[in-house]
């Protein structure tokens, strides 16, 4: 959720700056009170504010700005490394026939999504 914070000036004006940062502190909140879906909501919302950040960080961009964006892809490597567990909650949520299978296809959509949403700026 810090990631989102300490990206709140990079995205001023872009769509999803403030949305991102509100459905975080939702789904930090709501982790913090024991929910499991939460971590869900964390990792989706990561990947949406994903294209925002490391453009800033690698490509374009003043000194303080890097900087700011290198410290908040740091903070957001334990919520993407949670993809995992994300899949795993989102499979539990749906009630589906075969969970283990269903939680790999997941887990590689959410894979395919961190990759789109990296490559998003280049486009």
């Amino acid at each position: 959720m810090t990631g989102a914070l300490l990206a709140l000036p990079l995205a001023q004006g872009a769509w999803h700056g403030p949305e991102v940062a509100a459905v975080l502190a939702i789904g930090a909140t709501a982790l913090f009170a024991g929910h499991r879906w939460a971590i869900a909501v964390i990792v989706i919302a990561q990947l949406f504010l994903l294209p925002t950040v490391w453009p800033r960080a690698f490509l374009e961009g003043e000194l303080d700005e890097r900087i700011v964006a290198l410290v908040t892809l740091g903070a957001m490597v334990p919520s993407l490394l949670a993809m995992r567990r994300a899949a795993a909650v989102l499979v539990a949520l749906t009630g589906r026939r075969h969970p283990r299978q269903m939680r790999r296809w997941l887990h590689a959509g959410l894979l395919v999504s961190c990759v789109i949403a990296i490559a998003i700026p280049w486009l």
